[in-house]
């Protein structure tokens, strides 16, 4: 594919950005390689690298050896410098704030969590927020201007402009002026999005959805919340709704929006409070009603029979759900992600059985590697996309 442009006033800016995108993707290269990639003359080839080396994102490497007298000049080899900044991928929770820092390749170099006080005020949640950042930057030994752009997930909606969408269930909670009050000392560039959005960027960037252009992420651990990409595009909707899947309450068989941990939860309490014989009423101890969604999933994994049943309900449950994105979206993957996941895989088999009974396009139906990290994950991705688009009007860090 020819990545340059033809226009005059464009050229020199569509260049520089060719070349910096396939050596972002790549290791070591040889102007012939850059060539190669980009269709441009050698000429143009070595003076953008020159231009780009000048500006910090691209570094020369000494020509490696070979046996025997060189001929002629050697070549040149160029690397894109992923330590000239790095991003912040942010997760900010009801109760706790995760941090990851990323060089600009994205890999992880540090992580930080705090949890919030209980009814912390804005200001409080703010330097939470602050401390796990600077905690993190720490880990990784970098300072605050090594930070090229910071990308932070809420679970709240978000519209395309990146804006706290008001008057929707938990708005008030996340609109915390955290793309201008935070880090105003800074000026880090700080970009807001939707969790569930997020998590799909992570899923198809590095998960299970890698290279998958049609694709579903589903946080499903307390509340059912969905991020949706079609055409490898994250769709937003004209107010930040796209993939809310609806009014689950209205549908049979669903009926909330309550999530995996949640139903195992309440209706393992249940169990219990029905005197039911279950392994799980050992698992929580004696003198103990409450049950823990791992206490039954442990016991269902264990051969108890009534958890089997609860982990069935819940996956008829999450069938219906998917059932909707299926008829609707038709995505080729539905990834159920969090920190749920790694439990939701006993929850597969059920929901592969249902989902040809209730939608003529059933998905693949998936569970994330990514943890509980998948928000920030994506928010590094956010981070990331942000710094290769603004490049040529950012200054490295080094």
């Amino acid at each position: 594919m020819d990545r340059t442009a033809t226009t005059p006033q464009v050229l020199r800016r569509t260049n520089l950005t060719a070349v910096l995108g396939v050596m972002r993707e790549s290791a070591a290269l040889t102007g012939t390689d850059l060539i190669e990639a980009t269709g441009l003359t050698r000429a143009t080839v070595i003076a953008v690298c020159d231009d780009l080396i000048r500006r910090g994102w691209v570094r020369e490497l000494n020509a490696p050896k070979g046996p025997g007298p060189q001929k002629g000049r050697p070549a040149r080899y160029f690397e894109f410098n992923e330590s000239a900044g790095c991003v912040l991928g942010l997760d900010v929770g009801m109760a706790t704030t995760t941090v990851l820092v990323a060089d600009l390749k994205g890999r992880i170099l540090a992580r930080s969590s705090e949890r919030f006080s209980k009814n912390a005020s804005a200001d409080a949640r703010r330097g939470t927020i602050s401390r796990a950042a600077d905690t993190a930057l720490a880990a990784a030994g970098l300072g605050p201007s090594a930070v090229l752009a910071a990308g932070i997930g809420v679970a709240t909606a978000v519209d395309r402009h990146g804006n706290v969408v008001q008057g929707r269930p938990l708005s008030a909670s996340f609109d915390l002026g955290l793309q201008t009050e935070v880090w105003q000392q800074h000026g880090w560039p700080v970009l807001l999005e939707n969790d569930a959005k997020l998590a799909a960027l992570a899923e198809r960037w590095c998960g299970v959805g890698t290279g998958v252009d049609d694709l579903a992420a589903m946080l499903a651990g307390e509340r059912i919340a969905t991020g949706l990409i079609e055409s490898g595009r994250l769709l937003h909707g004209s107010n930040g709704g796209a993939g809310e899947v609806g009014s689950l309450e209205l549908v049979d068989g669903v009926g909330s929006h309550d999530g995996i941990a949640k139903l195992a939860r309440v209706w393992g309490t249940e169990l219990l409070a029905s005197g039911a014989e279950t392994r799980i009423r050992e698992l929580v101890g004696p003198g103990t009603t409450r049950v823990s969604a791992r206490f039954v999933f442990e016991a269902a994994a264990g051969g108890d029979a009534a958890a089997q049943q609860i982990l069935e309900r819940i996956a008829r449950r999450m069938a219906r759900v998917i059932s909707l994105l299926a008829t609707l979206l038709n995505p080729e993957l539905v990834v159920i992600g969090g920190a749920v996941a790694a439990s939701a895989a006993m929850l597969l088999p059920t929901i592969a059985a249902e989902l040809p009974r209730l939608t003529g396009t059933p998905p693949r139906v998936a569970v994330s590697p990514l943890g509980a990290a998948i928000v920030a994950t994506g928010a590094v991705r956010l981070a990331l996309d942000y710094v290769e688009q603004n490049a040529l009007g950012l200054t490295p860090a080094g």
